[in-house]
């Protein structure tokens, strides 16, 4: 049996070729300077993607990486395998099935084909950048960039997928150089918002700059999940418990949001001091109907334990 190694770039590094899977960090980093060099973002999104993959190209691309026939047999007959919906069998012709484990990695073969190799063979000298279903592509002009979108919406519909008319779209990197009005100025990518922001140079002058931040999409996934946490209520709790079941979680997002402009998490910690002031209301009946006193009580301790939550290590703690 021989089973090559897949290349697996969330970007590549130049117009020359690939180089190994590096973060989703790293690639915002790229992105981020591309931005800066470029003055236009083509950026698509590929509609139902795991619903539409052609199985007969999927296999071929399979082939090009195995020769083990019963692995080849195996996925073939779990790509064509029937599904059963309301009491109806129903037989698929393309596409592989969402929530499987190996879903992601044979879509991911799949444009490798049909989007990676394809921009490094015909758009040479357009940098690229790639994670799952979304891509960015940075241009030099305005008429570049429709010609690029242009032909990679032709590209996909020749691998029978097509791209979302509504996600998918040229963006004007506007900053204090590039001052055009044009109607996308911002796009998404890997939880970050790429816009014109306030920035400060080196000389103390403040002007836009074009810079990734926590998008407002995570902003309202993070506040979501700190609801579902219910804090407020764990009253059987100490506080250093808390800091013990949350803490893993608050520092994954400080680590991830916080590497590009930190100052946009600034809400997230209010929030989570806001559930802590609640918890302290809740626990202590002195507290209980004195939020000021319960909001100090929780500012003292922030300062004379500052390494105990991941936000407070930073100096995010209750505001005067």
């Amino acid at each position: 049996m021989v089973l090559e190694p897949i290349l697996d770039p969330i970007f590549d590094e130049n117009s020359f070729g690939y180089r190994p899977r590096k973060s989703a960090l790293d690639a915002v980093s790229v992105t981020r300077e591309r931005c800066w060099k470029y003055d236009w973002v083509v950026e698509f999104d590929i509609k139902g993607l795991f619903d539409n993959i052609d199985h007969e190209m999927l296999m071929k691309a399979l082939r090009k990486h195995c020769d083990c026939k019963w692995i080849l047999l195996y996925v073939e007959r779990w790509l064509k395998a029937p599904i059963e919906m309301d009491g109806q069998v129903i037989p698929r012709d393309k596409g592989t099935p969402q929530g499987g484990v190996v879903s992601p990695l044979l879509a991911n073969l799949f444009l490798h084909y049909a989007f990676d190799a394809w921009v490094k063979r015909e758009l040479p000298q357009i940098p690229f950048c790639r994670y799952a279903d979304d891509g960015l592509l940075h241009c030099r002009t305005k008429r570049q960039a429709e010609y690029v979108m242009a032909k990679i919406a032709s590209r996909f519909k020749e691998c029978k997928l097509e791209i979302h008319p509504e996600k998918s779209k040229i963006v004007y990197c506007k900053d204090r150089n590039r001052t055009e009005e044009q109607p996308n100025i911002k796009f998404d990518f890997l939880g970050y918002t790429f816009r014109p922001r306030r920035c400060v140079d080196k000389k103390g002058v403040i002007h836009p700059n074009y810079l990734p931040a926590m998008s407002s999409s995570a902003k309202k996934a993070i506040h979501a999940t700190m609801r579902s946490w219910h804090v407020q209520l764990k009253t059987d709790k100490r506080l250093n418990d808390i800091a013990n079941m949350f803490n893993p979680v608050l520092r994954g997002w400080y680590q991830y949001y916080g590497r590009f402009y930190a100052s946009e998490m600034q809400r997230i910690w209010e929030r989570f001091n806001r559930y802590l002031v609640e918890w302290a209301r809740s626990k202590y009946k002195r507290l209980t109907k004195h939020l000021g006193k319960a909001r100090q009580y929780i500012k003292q301790l922030a300062k004379a334990q500052p390494n105990l939550f991941v936000h407070w290590q930073s100096g995010a703690i209750l505001a005067e």
